[in-house]
């Protein structure tokens, strides 16, 4: 995240306060990996609080490539899969199933091409005008392929779903993407993971809203089965 530990720790503390109440609203195990989105974000967000604290003092600088390397495997690894499978589990509809499985293929492709993308080339970490900046000698030629399909992994499975509000979830993100394009291109992977995990407060929001469907359906299957 941009701006300091501090601002890394609160964000921690709030992410995670979303999450206990968001976990508490899930009712069925297939709405857990969804309610999680904000823990893991939490995590992230205490992984580089810590690596703000890390990279200036020498005290803490033995932990600054391990916690390089554990944000971002959350980052580049894990949400690309997280995301469309978390959405997928709560599909209902044989179509919107389809497609949701195509892209939690697409996630698969990315997780396992940044996984060896992680593992194979120079990473670093560094603190630059107020921002962390991961810097990734990854090779250039899927560069661009490869973020159109991060994007179309972890942006796109929201518009998909049959959640009336999940949709809020993709557009929020995909301005959050805009935005950090635009201003702060630098520093992608720390500030988009910043705003993505703000937005994680809309998790919550729809985790009430399928906490009500879940509720109506139980109710509808009672009443046929009365009948």
């Amino acid at each position: 995240m941009c701006f300091s530990a501090t601002a890394s720790f609160s964000a921690g503390i709030i992410l995670t306060v979303i999450s206990i109440v968001s976990i508490k609203k899930v009712q069925h195990p297939s709405q857990t990996m969804f309610a999680m989105i904000p823990l893991i974000f939490a995590i992230q967000q205490f992984a580089e609080g810590f690596l703000w604290l890390s990279i200036p003092d020498a005290k803490w600088s033995y932990l600054q490539t391990d916690i390089t390397y554990f944000y971002l495997i959350i980052a580049q690894i894990l949400w690309p899969v997280w995301v469309p499978l978390s959405i997928l589990m709560l599909e209902k509809e044989q179509t919107r199933k389809q497609i949701q499985k195509i892209l939690v293929g697409i996630g698969v492709l990315v997780s396992v091409y940044l996984s060896y993308c992680l593992f194979n080339f120079n990473i670093r970490s560094e603190i630059d005008c107020y921002h962390i900046a991961y810097i990734q000698t990854y090779p250039e030629t899927f560069r661009i392929l490869g973020g159109f399909l991060y994007i179309v992994a972890t942006i796109l499975p929201p518009f998909f779903s049959h959640i009336r509000r999940m949709w809020w979830l993709g557009v929020l993100v995909l301005i959050s993407y805009v935005v950090t394009t635009i201003f702060y291109e630098s520093y992608m992977v720390s500030v988009w993971c910043f705003f993505a995990s703000v937005i994680s407060l809309s998790v919550y929001l729809i985790m009430s809203e399928i906490r009500i469907s879940h509720r109506e359906d139980i109710y509808a299957q009672r009443a046929l089965e009365q009948h």
